[in-house]
């Protein structure tokens, strides 16, 4: 149960432990803002959430792309 709770924070959750990890906020307060928001706008910040996880990943992509590493050469 442990490894599934985990592996689910970390998967749907990045987004918002990114962010507050970079503003200094706890992660269970943004997450909790991010359901209420859903909640009261109707789903918009569900769109801003899948463009930002969209973001991280190409950052990422883009990073293992410009420094490969021995194995890729």
């Amino acid at each position: 149960m442990i490894k599934l709770k985990y592996f689910v924070e970390q998967q749907a959750y990045g987004v918002c432990t990114h962010l507050g990890e970079k503003l200094g906020i706890s992660t269970a307060s943004i997450r909790l803002y991010f359901v209420y928001l859903s909640f009261i706008t109707v789903g918009s910040p569900v769109v801003i959430y899948l463009i930002l996880a969209f973001w991280m990943n190409i950052r990422r992509y883009l990073r293992q792309r410009n420094n490969p590493t021995i194995w890729e050469i």
